[in-house]
């Protein structure tokens, strides 16, 4: 079982650099990772390593919002990371630092060579770090081989990393999305190298948990949130310490069947947790939502839901990142 200590907090040393800011002296000749990292998953990290390794300050390159999401406005993006998750993960991962740029029309509109420009010019960079299949610049126009040719005419290092796949499949934001959609815990969890972790306040409820005996952690995720319902193994955050427990995301059908949120009932707990964020990692998946039609039932099958996370937590061995 993951150790009960706390957890490292994000190193105060980890600039973050954005649009119209002066770079940190920490980030001048930086070695940048470049992409959306969105989920910050094994295939991004690849990259990550790869400016570790380089022997210069380490940092991440990014784009909010998500370009898909500027893109195409109309279609809601689920969301692993969140900006200020991505940033902490960075910082967890022992990055000097990120550049946090707008992803906007006048971006959008660079060349390949003025983009390329503006990262030895304006980030003053000293090399990038790409995946096989990037591409950059007005229409996508640029890809690796053209960034290593802009590269090398602007004396920056160009390494290009290698596709990244479990199985037969690529490690994708895609591919994590979609497992998170179906509820696969375990698969995306193993793509992400790591558990996935939401972060958002807990709210007042009905207080029907307390009443139950299972009182909870009320939250509200992000609309764009695909989660499939139902009732997962989970481990929160709680001042800096991992606490158990176990959780459904959905619209209690045997209620309301009101708005989606996610319930968590933390094991051996007693606290007030009202107005603070919380961190909730998901470690398994234990079953779909569901109507029952008396309390009586609903107890007893919430008392071998938590038999089975209990069970869950003991086995996994899975690394968190959360905070």
């Amino acid at each position: 079982m993951p150790s009960d200590k706390p957890l490292a907090p994000v190193p105060s040393s980890f600039a973050v650099c954005r649009d119209g800011e002066p770079v940190p002296e920490s980030l001048k000749g930086a070695v940048a990772a470049i992409g959306n990292f969105d989920g910050v998953h094994r295939g991004h990290r690849y990259l990550l390593d790869m400016a570790l390794r380089s022997g210069k300050p380490a940092a991440a390159l990014t784009f909010e919002p998500h370009p898909r999401s500027f893109f195409q406005p109309d279609k809601p993006l689920f969301r692993l990371t969140p900006e200020p998750v991505k940033l902490e993960i960075f910082a967890r991962l022992g990055l000097a630092g990120a550049f946090v740029r707008r992803f906007d029309q006048a971006l959008a509109a660079l060349k390949a060579e003025e983009f390329v420009n503006m990262l030895a010019r304006e980030l003053q960079l000293s090399g990038v770090v790409i995946g096989h299949d990037f591409h950059f610049g007005r229409g996508r126009e640029g890809d690796p081989e053209r960034m290593r040719e802009l590269c090398r005419k602007l004396g920056l290092d160009c390494f290009i990393a290698p596709a990244i796949v479990e199985g037969s499949e690529p490690v994708s934001s895609s591919a994590i999305r979609a497992a998170l959609e179906a509820g696969d815990i375990a698969k995306a969890n193993k793509l992400l190298g790591y558990r996935w972790f939401v972060r958002a306040e807990v709210r007042h409820g009905d207080k029907r948990g307390r009443e139950l005996g299972y009182p909870t952690a009320n939250m509200r995720l992000p609309d764009d949130c695909r989660l499939r319902h139902g009732i997962y193994t989970v481990r929160a955050s709680v001042n800096g310490k991992p606490v158990d427990g176990v959780a459904s995301f959905g619209r209690r059908p045997t209620f309301d069947n009101g708005a989606p949120l996610l319930e968590t009932h933390l094991f051996d707990f007693k606290g007030d947790l009202y107005g603070k964020t919380l961190d909730v990692e998901f470690i398994g998946w234990i079953r779909g939502e569901e109507r029952f039609e008396g309390i009586e039932a609903l107890v007893a099958q919430m008392d071998r839901d938590s038999e089975e996370a209990m069970r869950m937590l003991a086995e996994d061995r899975t690394p968190s990142m959360m905070g």
